[in-house]
């Protein structure tokens, strides 16, 4: 099922575009990545999918049906995750968790159950009638989430959830996002943070300018920039040329032979590296070292939407 269908969106404020005819579609059950840097137009998407923000054109389809009017319905199976936190420093986090439930209309013994079980999934349950005051950046953080979820949604938005707290925070909202995940929750994830991307996200789409530029799986997307891996290879002392042989393995693209060292290009959909030390062994040459090189996230994301800071 496609939890989220983006066809054509567009926002202007004041005659500048944000979002520039934006195509999205996200199934049930991905954890699904968006990315992009500063002004990309991800902070206003989301807002507009939880009607936040009012869209110029386009439409949105939120399980299977339009957003064109008023759908609480729809709006209520959302829980967002914002980059600010956003709690009440004079409530404990019990009432924290309780005010943004009762949002959903979540009463009585529901509601409070609903606010137990939310603060025993992010870990607080022990800190839940202690105020603000008291807590660490982390424990905010974890309790940004309760309250997000406290209703059960079924699409979950996070929007840097994890900025600026300790390893300790950070691990544990990793987990619990997975958790939420296997839980059946769709989620959708915004971070700077390339490794947590590639660790949780199924699926990748990566925004410039207001548009999608580049999507799919993290292998996808490291293919639309290169279909090529380097391999470095240390070896013994040889005064064999290697060279020519190496080149007649299929899928080697170019091979270059410094003293002890072999650097050898091949296509990423070829695994060459087995002909490459049977060759070897065949002649006679010790293999000391191994490393092969390929691209990752962030150098991919750099290299699709440049390396210059952004404002």
């Amino acid at each position: 099922m496609k939890i989220v269908e983006i066809e054509k969106l567009t926002k202007k404020f004041e005659g500048k575009i944000a979002v520039d005819t934006l195509d999205l579609t996200i199934e049930e059950g991905q954890i699904f990545g968006l990315l992009g840097p500063n002004g990309a137009g991800k902070s206003t998407t989301i807002n507009i999918l939880c009607g936040l923000l009012r869209k110029t054109s386009g439409t949105i389809k939120l399980f299977g049906k339009s957003q064109d009017g008023n759908h609480y319905a729809s709006k209520a199976k959302i829980g967002l995750v914002p980059q600010e936190i956003a709690l009440y420093d004079e409530l404990t986090a019990v009432e924290n968790v309780r005010f943004f439930a009762g949002l959903y209309g979540l009463r009585g013994s529901e509601l409070e159950k609903a606010a137990d079980e939310a603060l025993k999934f992010v870990g607080l349950k022990e800190k839940e009638k202690e105020r603000l005051g008291t807590f660490s950046g982390g424990m905010k953080r974890r309790l940004n989430i309760a309250c997000a979820i406290a209703h059960k949604p079924s699409l979950i938005i996070m929007d840097e959830p994890t900025v600026g707290i300790d390893p300790q925070s950070r691990n544990y909202i990793l987990h619990s996002i997975k958790k939420l995940n296997q839980n059946g929750a769709t989620i959708i994830y915004t971070s700077h943070y390339m490794e947590e991307v590639e660790e949780l996200c199924d699926y990748i789409a990566i925004i410039d300018q207001g548009k999608v530029i580049a999507e799919g799986s993290e292998e996808e997307l490291i293919n639309i920039v290169t279909d090529v891996r380097e391999t470095q290879i240390k070896i013994s002392d040889t005064a064999n040329d290697l060279t020519k042989g190496l080149t007649q393995i299929v899928g080697v693209e170019q091979v270059t032979q410094d003293e002890e060292l072999l650097k050898i290009t091949s296509k990423t959909e070829v695994n060459v590296l087995n002909q490459v030390l049977a060759y070897l062994l065949a002649e006679n040459v010790e293999v000391l070292e191994l490393s092969q090189q390929s691209l990752n996230l962030e150098t991919v994301f750099l290299n699709l939407t440049g390396r210059t800071l952004r404002d």
